[in-house]
């Protein structure tokens, strides 16, 4: 059958190309280069430029360098910093200390910029200098920073869900909001697992240190509120029809942009840094959707997407089964390939099959983010790894790989909590598009 074999041998000269050191994006257009040339003929390996344009005369992709765009200027006008000093005065009480922090900082930062790698590069910048003066252990400080980090591909805005989205032709909103609750439990769990291990090694946490005045501690709250207010801003603006995803998007930069200013950090030089290092980010993220799209319409052009789907329609197997045969496909996938180049690859040949049997698109689409979510700290090639080490600069790698392991449990924890409970991602989602209608 002619849907099949297109599928192995794009699927294996795909992943043999990553390996090799190749970028994603030109791996894919090669897979999808060579089943055009084989398969299909020339006229529609020349019809790229055609389809490439359709692919990116989409709207919702200007929110991806606007987000990304959004958490570069959080990052550098000083919010960040001054946000980790608020909430560690209201949760290092906690068994764990200021362990608690590097969550409770990941999930807020998590909530503006929408990248997990960010996420992890801004709260290790801010976190590991204080965890150094006070002496926590240092394998479970840089596991709670590399498995916090997680969270921001998850707590909208997210911009996996976002490409999620416009691969899939989701609704970005029900997206979203699917993502809250997941996001809550996830930081709730890792947060349990920090007070699990505080409670039975209490060493951990090294040495105490005095807590300001409540008179301090209720004025830094202050600056908690610029978090609060871009999500607030957001969000309500897509779910109360202010705006759209992308305009909602646009939004929060522009308060971002006052709150620079309001800090006296907004410069020339500030935002050339920030727009260099959006259009990077920005443009490699849009050449990989360019490839993926471009090998999705091979694959769709060579049946691949009604092969796979008939073949699980006869095999008359559950949802729930085929979800966990997919989570055991993603941890082994996840050993090997990064967040972006298994959402890209997996998602055409997936999609249809999880329509086929009845599963929503809006719980997949979450359910996959945490998937992606594993695969940031799974070795040997999970990148919030690396981007906590970069950050720390010192020692062995394997701290870092043993300190995210409790945190990697907890993933698990909450898929099999979703596919136990879908209620979890889409209570949220129905109940308020509902009332809105």
């Amino acid at each position: 059958m002619i849907g099949f074999l297109p599928l192995v041998v794009g699927f294996l000269l795909m992943l043999g190309l990553m390996f090799l050191g190749i970028p994603v994006a030109v791996a894919m257009f090669m897979a999808g280069f060579l089943g055009s040339v084989i398969y299909a003929g020339l006229p529609t390996l020349l019809d790229f430029g055609n389809l490439m344009w359709g692919t990116l005369d989409n709207f919702i992709l200007v929110a991806i360098p606007l987000y990304i765009l959004l958490g570069e200027i959080l990052l550098r006008s000083g919010v960040t910093e001054r946000m980790y000093t608020s909430l560690s005065y209201w949760l290092s009480p906690l068994p764990g200390g200021l362990l608690h922090t590097n969550i409770g900082a990941s999930a807020m930062f998590a909530a503006v910029s929408g990248s997990s790698v960010a996420t992890a590069a801004t709260i290790g910048t801010v976190a590991l200098p204080a965890f150094r003066a006070r002496q926590y252990n240092e394998r479970m400080v840089l596991g709670s920073i590399a498995g916090g980090s997680t969270l921001g591909i998850l707590i909208p805005p997210s911009i996996n869900l976002i490409i999620y989205g416009a691969l899939t032709e989701t609704s970005i909103g029900r997206l979203f909001l699917a993502g809250v609750v997941p996001g809550i439990l996830m930081a709730g769990l890792f947060m349990l697992v920090i007070i699990i291990i505080a409670l039975i090694k209490p060493s951990i946490t090294g040495r105490k240190v005095e807590l300001p005045p409540l008179r301090v501690r209720f004025a830094a709250l202050v600056h908690l509120l610029p978090a609060i207010v871009i999500f607030v801003l957001v969000m309500g603006g897509i779910y109360f029809g202010w705006a759209t995803p992308t305009e909602s998007a646009a939004l929060g930069v522009l308060f971002t942009l006052i709150i620079a200013y309001f800090y006296r950090q907004l410069s020339v030089n500030m935002l050339h840094q920030a727009f260099v290092s959006t259009i990077r980010s920005s443009a490699m993220m849009i050449l990989i959707f360019v490839g993926a799209s471009y090998l999705t319409f091979i694959l769709g052009l060579l049946g691949v997407a009604q092969s796979m789907t008939d073949l699980f329609t006869r095999l008359e197997i559950s949802p729930a089964q085929t979800i966990w045969a997919i989570v055991v496909f993603y941890v082994i996938l996840g050993c090997f390939l990064e967040t972006l180049s298994m959402l890209f690859a997996t998602i055409p040949v997936l999609f249809p099959i999880i329509l086929a049997v009845g599963i929503d698109p809006v719980w997949f689409g979450v359910f996959l983010v945490l998937m992606m979510e594993m695969a940031l700290i799974t070795p040997p090639v999970g990148i919030n790894l690396y981007v906590v080490q970069g950050v720390r600069g010192h020692g062995p790698l394997l701290d870092v790989v043993i300190g995210i392991l409790p945190f990697l449990a907890m993933i698990l924890v909450t898929v099999a909590l979703l596919i136990a409970f879908p209620e979890i991602s889409t209570w949220l989602p129905d109940k308020m598009f509902t009332s809105l209608s």
